[in-house]
């Protein structure tokens, strides 16, 4: 702060301080706001919930498998079935809930045409969850 002084060296000189106190005062308002709201933000109200103890139940679901030798030839879970009788069980597949898995297992060389065949008609069916079952091994 400017001080008066006896000495007149030059009374119109701008003063260059900076006045502290209304600094001091603000920060003191915004200590004083923060201790008093400080509490009212952690306080939280009791309250005794009730203990329940479970375990999510995942139903997984079933997996056909649909194999197709090289002759073409049909087999619904090791049981030999023809077009109509494929197209009846998928229909019943995609019923269900949740609905199966179909695993097809082709032989090696069975044509990719009937593999597509039995694709589609799942498709059409509505079985939507397909997948190939492979030998990792090599010959």
């Amino acid at each position: 702060m400017a001080f008066g002084s006896l000495e007149s060296d030059d009374d119109n000189a701008p003063l260059a301080e900076i006045n502290m106190v209304p600094l001091i005062d603000v920060m003191l308002v915004l200590l004083v706001i923060f201790i008093v709201t400080a509490p009212l933000l952690t306080h939280s109200v009791k309250v005794d919930l009730p203990r329940a103890s479970s375990a999510p139940q995942e139903v997984k679901p079933d997996h056909i498998q649909l194999g197709i030798d090289k002759d073409g030839r049909l087999f619904w879970n090791q049981q030999e079935v023809d077009a109509t009788g494929l197209s009846e069980r998928l229909h019943e597949a995609s019923l269900a809930r949740p609905q199966p898995e179909l695993h097809i297992r082709a032989d090696r060389s069975t044509p990719y045409e009937k593999v597509a065949q039995a694709m589609s008609e799942a498709a059409r069916q509505g079985v939507s969850r397909i997948g190939f079952v492979t030998d990792p091994s090599t010959p």
